[in-house]
């Protein structure tokens, strides 16, 4: 394959495709229409002539290509494509540099700027959703967004605060598995950092009552699992009362599970959401009030 041929081919592409650019901001072009379909048509082409540098190694005019796309995926408000062209990009500089980092760097920058802006964006409108229009399930698809957003900028903490409101809404829709597998990815993710380790047993500890609700050899399984994960979490108050409240259960002993909450809870508040769950395991019991007095 003549591959000096296909990077020619590639120059005269992109020299193409600014034409097209250019042209779609133009007077006539807004006078007659058919600027957003110039655009999606140098973006396409900005795409192509990336590709074409690729199979000539010609590795630097390739990032700058799928720079050039990415911003146009950027002014069209396609941010899945905006985002793959920019990591596209990054690959192409990281061969082109053997250091591997400067360029690509440069070319994350302008899209992990907006996806922070849009994550906090999300989350504003989440709040409204929670606190004035009260509509949790809006409220919590705007705390995933926000997650993802946070994600893409490799930001895993303001990620895990979203990701934490949601699997709390979950709990308290009865959506139980989705929260179950939030609090055990967040606690998965915070158990080995030494400053979030602590942490990690509260999201254990949510998880399993999860798993309670929905059964209680479910609960007695993840709770094994979470000792073998989390060896801390074995000597932790938490995993002593889930304990506790499954010998109970099992024993169909409500009295023993309400002492065993009141036990608990005159060392560590327990809060409203750990409250809730408490007594919808508690009125599994057969014969029970449901209170936890």
């Amino acid at each position: 394959m003549d591959n000096s041929g296909k990077e020619k081919e590639a120059i005269q592409l992109m020299a193409d495709a600014d034409k097209k650019v250019k042209s779609s901001g133009s007077f006539l072009g807004g006078m007659f229409g058919g600027g957003h379909h110039k655009v999606e048509e140098a973006c396409e082409m900005y795409c192509r002539a990336a590709n074409m540098f690729k199979m000539a190694k010609n590795w630097s005019a390739a990032g700058n290509a799928f720079c050039k796309a990415a911003r146009l995926h950027m002014q069209l408000q396609n941010k899945h494509d905006c985002a793959t062209s920019f990591i596209d990009a990054g690959n192409a500089f990281k061969k082109s540099d053997p250091n591997g980092k400067t360029v690509a760097v440069n070319a994350y920058k302008d899209w992990l700027g907006r996806f922070t802006i849009a994550a906090k964006h999300h989350i504003s409108i989440a709040e409204i959703y929670e606190s004035e229009l009260v509509d949790i399930e809006k409220a919590i698809a705007h705390y995933e967004q926000a997650a993802d957003y946070y994600k893409g900028e490799e930001s895993n903490s303001s990620a895990n605060k979203c990701l934490l409101k949601v699997g709390a809404y979950c709990a308290q829709l009865e959506q139980y598995q989705k929260a179950i597998e939030i609090y055990e990815q967040v606690g998965a993710n915070t158990m080995d950092n030494p400053l979030l380790k602590y942490s990690a047993k509260e999201y254990f500890f949510k998880a399993s009552l999860c798993h309670f609700i929905v059964d209680e050899l479910n609960a007695k399984i993840a709770v094994e699992k979470y000792e073998e994960m989390f060896p801390a979490f074995s000597d932790s108050r938490e995993c002593k009362l889930l304990k506790k409240l499954l010998e109970a259960h099992e024993e169909q002993n409500s009295e023993a599970f309400t002492e065993a909450v009141k036990e608990f809870d005159s060392i560590s508040r327990l809060d409203q959401w750990h409250t809730t769950l408490l007594l919808r395991i508690k009125k599994t019991i057969q014969g029970d009030e449901g209170d936890l007095k």
